[in-house]
């Protein structure tokens, strides 16, 4: 069952004043935004209560003060690198930021292109934003960065990146996804600035690992397990520790990079602003945990929903089995098991009986709701349509669906698209409600409990079709499913 862990409000309020209190000190702040401004649906997981937009309502916060710069790195552009959660390509998620931040009344200053040098499609691109009207700036490679300062410092490092405009004090550089060059892009202008006279100061807006929570703690570990396949591990900050003499979590890449900074900082302005990796960081999440059990117990449901999207993953041969294991070692270390998670047993036991698919989803309530392959129905759209009845407190064999709307879909799916399945998948079964609505009012209350299902948990005996499994998404249900096909092909749609 659903449970408040964290105070969105405080959060919001906290982290504002966090970063204000930076720009104060600096007068202008370079401020790295890892993770996702929009749709940060990991940390919601983890952190019950934590709003996926939260991110975003802090800047509007501070919109007056505040542009967005877009770092794309040239290389991600030419090997037309995808997000997993959206399924598009970064350059086209670029515009789809562009247009997320327009809408909401924040300022997008520029984009400019990382690791750049002269890629024929990052040069169309290029094109592309410009004949949008889209400022776009380059930065190069570096040769040895990050490890040559002298030749980073200089103006045959930084200085050849073209210098990005800037109008604000708080300017944000945020990225479509990881290995973009954030933090390069950072460094680079602050060199630009200093150049000109101008103090500007950097700091690091990374939600997790959360720096005052234990280094083993599960809101921590499921960061870990969420980017086993970057090879991220949490550590201690020894910085911070010899400085300070206090125990804080960051992760390897910050602690092996820091002495790097430190030196870029010194070469800069002659003296380093911080003392620890953890000094960089403006993050205030660990200060808004209203219940840290129900924040453990989101987290050891989170890495085992990640255990399971590896597993898919290196079934479907997109990911190297490491991962399935560095996420199992978590597990081991917490003494999680995919038995933890109600609605695997339930939908396996159901597949068992039924000798097909099956699908288990667990409501608000604690109680689960399972879902078998029919004549018309996959095991996905029986099992949401048997959610949606009992949410809506109707009879599991009333049919809300006649015949007669079915059996033409079936016919134009099999007769006229070619397909071989015509059961309907689960967009397919809303549509079909929809229209059964329009005379059956058990029909349209049973659509408007779809909003209940936010947040709930659901397993699959077989990996969904990717149509069923966004639609889960969309609807905002935590869907995991075992790491086999219903079908021996090689081919799966």
């Amino acid at each position: 069952m659903f449970r408040i862990g964290f105070d969105n409000d405080k959060y919001v309020k906290l982290q504002s004043e966090k970063i204000r209190e930076r720009i104060r000190h600096f007068g202008k702040l370079y401020l790295e935004f890892g993770g996702k401004l929009f749709d940060d649906y990991h940390a919601s997981r983890v952190l019950p209560g934590f709003e996926p937009d939260s991110k975003v309502k802090m800047l509007l916060e501070m919109k007056d003060e505040a542009e967005i710069v877009i770092a794309i790195s040239a290389d991600d552009i030419e090997r037309s690198k995808r997000r997993g959660d959206l399924g598009i390509t970064y350059d086209e998620d670029t515009l789809r930021l562009i247009d997320a931040f327009r809408d909401i009344g924040l300022y997008i200053g520029s984009v400019v292109l990382t690791h750049y040098r002269g890629q024929t499609l990052a040069d169309k691109f290029i094109k592309r934003l410009e004949a949008l009207g889209i400022r776009t700036y380059k930065h190069y490679i570096i040769p040895d960065y990050p490890s040559n300062v002298p030749l980073i410092v200089s103006d045959e490092g930084f200085g050849k990146n073209e210098y990005i405009e800037t109008e604000r004090r708080l300017v944000v550089v945020t990225a479509p996804g990881p290995g973009s060059g954030k933090m390069a892009t950072c460094l680079s202008q602050l060199y630009h600035e200093h150049k000109r006279g101008v103090n500007a100061g950097y700091a690091k807006f990374e939600t997790f690992p959360i720096w005052n929570l234990p280094l083993k703690h599960p809101v921590n570990l499921a960061y870990e397990a969420a980017t086993a396949d970057l090879d991220d591990v949490n550590m201690i900050d020894p910085f911070h520790l010899e400085a300070y003499g206090v125990t804080t979590v960051n992760y390897n890449r910050d602690v092996e990079i820091f002495p790097v900074l430190e030196a870029i900082f010194k070469s800069i302005y002659g003296e380093s602003p911080y003392k620890s990796p953890t000094d960089m960081g403006v993050n205030m999440a660990g200060l808004c945990i209203s219940d840290d059990e129900a924040c453990r117990e989101a987290s050891k449901q989170e890495i085992i929903r990640r255990w399971y999207a590896a597993a898919v993953s290196v079934r479907q041969g997109l990911s190297d089995p490491a991962e399935v294991r560095k996420i199992e070692l978590i597990m081991n270390s917490m003494g999680a098991s995919p038995a933890d998670r109600p609605v695997v047993a339930a939908a396996l036991k159901r597949a068992e009986e039924t000798d097909g698919p099956a699908m288990a989803l667990e409501l608000p309530d604690g109680s689960i709701v399972t879902g078998k392959t029919t004549s018309l129905l996959g095991a996905a759209s029986a099992c949401l349509m048997n959610a949606m009845k009992k949410l809506a407190g109707i009879d599991k064999k009333l049919l809300l669906i006649t015949p007669n709307i079915v059996q033409p879909i079936q016919h134009l799916k099999v007769e006229h698209l070619g397909n071989r399945n015509p059961r309907m998948h689960t967009d397919e079964l809303l549509i079909a409600l929809s229209v059964c609505a329009v005379t059956n009012p058990m029909a349209a209350y049973a659509i408007d409990q779809l909003d209940k299902l936010r947040g709930c948990e659901a397993h699959s005996s077989v990996i969904l079709s990717r149509v069923d499994e966004e639609l889960f998404k969309k609807i905002g249900v935590n869907i995991t499913f075992e790491p086999r096909y219903q079908a021996k092909k090689l081919y799966h749609k």
